[in-house]
């Protein structure tokens, strides 16, 4: 017999990505994240990624996607996670605080034109809305993916990508699942695959 938490965690993920896939104003914000992803990169700017435990794993996982390859071989594309740096991270964290280790990242890195996208399933991470406010004044849009609220950091983003609903797990699986279909969207808009 299979375990029953098998089968109630797929069909919660699954509900959750017909949520989704039913919610028209979301997908436009989506659709409208991936221009400004493309925008940047064909104005020869950047895509800078934060979040903290899965969260930054998943900012890895999409910064990968992009400056590697998706689908296909074709050009890198310029984007990073803002975590990657340990030695930079844990200084910053013991010499200020850890809730300013992604702003001066922002700060050294961002130009205008560029995008952050920030990560927290809660929205209220102090260190990426650190960052998004550090992203905002250096002229850069910003793309938030959090959970169902939005949290705080509904109100510093170009763009919400609020997952609709409140368990983190599920959150983060949709997460990347919009992840991916952002660096889909990207890699055929800049390089159509021939």
């Amino acid at each position: 017999m299979v375990n029953k938490i098998i089968v109630e965690s797929l069909e919660k993920s699954a509900e959750l990505k017909k949520q989704i896939l039913n919610d028209s104003e979301l997908l436009e914000r989506i659709d409208s994240a991936a221009s400004l992803m493309i925008a940047a990169f064909n104005r020869g700017g950047k895509v800078l990624f934060c979040g903290n435990g899965g969260s930054a794993a998943d900012a890895q996982h999409l910064a990968a996607e992009l400056s590697g390859r998706f689908n296909y071989d074709r050009a890198p594309l310029y984007a990073e996670a803002l975590h990657v740096n340990g030695s930079y991270l844990t200084a910053v964290a013991n010499d200020y605080s850890f809730d300013v280790v992604y702003q001066r990242m922002v700060q050294a890195a961002g130009r205008k034109g560029d995008v952050l996208v920030a990560i927290s399933t809660s929205g209220n991470s102090e260190n990426i809305l650190h960052a998004m406010v550090a992203a905002k004044h250096a002229g850069m849009s910003v793309i938030g993916f959090t959970g169902k609220t939005g949290g705080k950091m509904a109100y510093l983003c170009d763009e919400l990508i609020n997952v609709p609903s409140v368990e983190t797990p599920h959150i983060q699986e949709a997460h990347i699942a919009i992840g991916h279909i952002l660096c889909n969207i990207v890699e055929s808009s800049i390089f159509p695959n021939p």
